[in-house]
Parts: C-alpha cells; structure tokens; sequence
C-alpha cells in the first residue's frame, strides 16, 4: 500500500544538483526530494509520496489529514492492529 502524507518543511538543501528538504511529519522528520515543488518555502505543507514532495497544501488541509490519520491509527490501536491492519505486539514478529 502506498500514501501520500502531508508533512511541513523546515529546512531546504541542496543535494547531488537536486532540491531537497527535511520534511516534519508530527515529530518525525525525514528527507524528501522537493524538484517537483520547486516554489516549495520552509513553512509550507507538502504532500509527500515515496520520497518526493507532490504537491503543496495549506495548512488548515494538512491538519485536517494529519488528525484523520491519527483518529485511524487510534481506532485501528484499539482493535490491536497497527494502521495497515498488522497485529500490534507479540504476535507481530511472526508474521514475518
């Protein structure tokens, strides 16, 4: 399964020739490739999908998704399952 998710940039560099930026997604920050937004600016909201910034959107729309993503991985926690539907806990390593 493949997501797309809303992150905020907070840093832009350059790398290898290509623009790049360290993307926050609620505490956890990663790297995504921004050559498909270059108008990206830090403070801004991406939409990030396999490495590469996609699109941008405002904020009041990523808090929006950011919450419903919480609300699901909340309800799926409760059912004992992690938010692709794998087993939370000791059952989770063997179903490697």
């Amino acid at each position: 399964m493949c997501l797309a998710i809303p992150g905020k940039v907070i840093e832009i560099f350059g790398e290898s020739g290509l623009k790049m930026g360290k993307i926050d997604y609620s505490g956890t920050v990663n790297t995504a490739c921004l050559e498909y937004v270059p108008e990206a600016k830090v403070g801004e909201y991406v939409i990030v999908h396999a490495g590469f910034a996609i699109s941008i959107i405002d904020e009041e729309e990523a808090k929006k998704t950011l919450e419903l993503w919480d609300e699901m991985a909340e309800k799926a926690a409760g059912k004992g399952l992690d938010i692709f539907g794998m087993s939370l806990g000791e059952n989770r390593d063997k179903e490697k």
